[in-house]
Parts: structure tokens; sequence; C-alpha cells
């Protein structure tokens, strides 16, 4: 039987409640998130294992693999729990060689949310992110024909909820005018604090902030203050990144990836890790 959801959940609407500690389904692909699993059994058990563990928000979408990881999630939850909670994103599309490419003309994003529909299995998607940009972002252009194709979607009841991912500030309101939106995934951790304005507008207006990289990505998070500090919790280092990112915002929600067992559990007991103040303090200044 399920545990309670790990670090508590976020209601953003009456119909999308998600728990804060929630899993990305992303490293189940192959190396380059390109090509299947090399061990497809684990990765089926690591996603039955979230659902053990409480966790009610996997984060997805058919460009990892592409397609193997949407049909990984489908292989091994479908029939979906009542309270299972799938975000995918749309905006790009992979080549041959693996290589992430654009694909944000309004009927590209159209395919590719039926596309993220079929391999599901379902009749309609919790919530789609529109993918912007690179990690870093993608700047202050208009992304009204873009979202406004999404929400045309969603008027015709193939989307329930909309979010962005890799947005600036200005395309948030833009995008507000044209429809709600309940989630953002940007770029932000520990060391990389660019958005912090945003993720405190977030807090206010409720919309769930979901960090990518909170580890620091493809080059781990490294401090000496950061070391220090998990050393005296008795924790790991990445246990203590997930934890204050947990408890720097109350609509942080965290999407942290794996292809192990064992490591999930580990990433999921960093919700039950309260951080005194002083520890938050020496953390905070990391990012400064």
């Amino acid at each position: 039987m399920a545990t309670s959801a790990p670090g508590g959940t976020i209601t953003l609407a009456p119909d999308l409640i998600l728990s804060r500690m929630g899993y990305g389904a992303m490293q189940l692909a192959g190396p380059g998130v390109f090509g299947p699993p090399k061990d497809r059994d684990q990765a089926l058990a690591v996603l039955r294992e979230a659902v053990e563990l409480g966790i009610t928000h996997i984060d997805t979408s058919d460009f990892y693999g592409p397609y193997v990881v949407n049909e990984l999630i489908k292989e091994a939850l479908h029939p979906y729990p009542a309270d299972l909670r799938i975000v995918t994103k749309v905006g790009a599309r992979r080549d041959g060689t693996g290589a992430w490419l654009p694909a944000q003309e309004p009927h590209q994003l159209k395919a590719q949310v039926h596309e993220n529909l079929r391999r599901l299995g379902v009749d309609a998607l919790d919530a789609v992110n529109l993918r912007l940009g690179s990690v870093e972002g993608s700047g202050d252009e208009s992304i009204a024909e873009r979202f406004g194709a999404l929400a045309e979607l969603q008027q015709d009841g193939l989307i329930r909820h909309l979010g962005l991912s890799g947005v600036s500030a200005a395309q948030l309101t833009e995008a507000r005018t044209i429809a709600p939106v309940v989630t953002v995934q940007n770029l932000y951790n520990l060391a990389n604090r660019k958005d912090d304005d945003l993720v405190d507008r977030c807090a206010a207006e409720n919309i769930a902030y979901a960090p990518f990289f909170p580890l620091g990505g493809f080059s781990p998070l490294q401090h000496d203050a950061l070391t220090t500090v998990a050393a005296r919790l008795d924790a790991s280092p990445q246990q203590v990144a997930l934890a204050w990112l947990l408890q720097h915002s109350p609509t942080i929600v965290l999407i942290p990836g794996t292809s192990s067992v064992a490591h999930l559990r580990e990433n999921v007991a960093a919700a039950e890790l309260t951080l005194p103040a002083d520890a938050i303090a020496e953390l905070d200044a990391i990012g400064r």
C-alpha cells in the first residue's frame, strides 16, 4: 500500500494535487536520454516503486527516448492510480542521432500533444508544459501563438492544465493573459539562484515551481558548505540540496530523476529531512 505523499502535497486545482516530492522520468531512457534503457525491468521497477513510496507526480515527455519513457510509464503503471498526475512537455523533437531540435510551430505542438496522449494511453493529459528555448531560458520574446495553440487543446478537453518550461517572468505574464498557468519548470538549485524572484512570484500566485537540475545537472553540486552541512546532519549532500529546495518555497515541487530504486528511495528520504536555521543560512550563502 502506498504511503503518504513525501514532502506533503500542493493543491493547484481541485483535480491537480501533486506530491511535492515527485519523480522525473527522463533518466529511464538510454544514455543521453536516447534509446532504450540498459535494464528495462529495473526501469519498470523504479516507476512502480515511486508510486509505492507515495509519489503522485511524474514528469515526462514523448521526446525522452524519444517515446521510450512514455511507453515505459504506460507499461509499468497503466491503468493509472486515481491520484497519479503525469506532467508532460512539448516543444522539442529528436533526430536520428539524438540531437535536441526545436519543434514549436503550432501544428507541431498539437501533434506532440496527440503523441503523448496515445503513448501514455489517456484521453486527456493532466498538465502540459510548453518547453521554451534552452536550459538557460528563452528571453522575453512573445509566446502567444505557441501557448495559444495549447490553450485551444485545453478548450477541446485534451489538456487539463498548462505550464511553462524555460520561461522568463515576462513570458509568464503574457501566458497568463491567454490561459491559467499552474506550473513553471526552470533551472534552479542551491548554486544557480537567478530565478529567486520568479520562485517568490510563483509562491505568491500558487504556481508550482519545479526546478530542473535540482542537484546541479551534468555537473553535480559540489561545495564545501554543502558537504559540511550534510556531514553534520548525517545525510548525503544530494539529500540536503533537495531538502533546501523544499524548505525554500512552499510551492517548489521536486522532480529528481534516477534509474535506480535505491537512489529513488534516497531522494524520497530527503523529504523527511528538516534543515535547522543555521544550516539554511550556510546553504543560502552558496548562491550569493
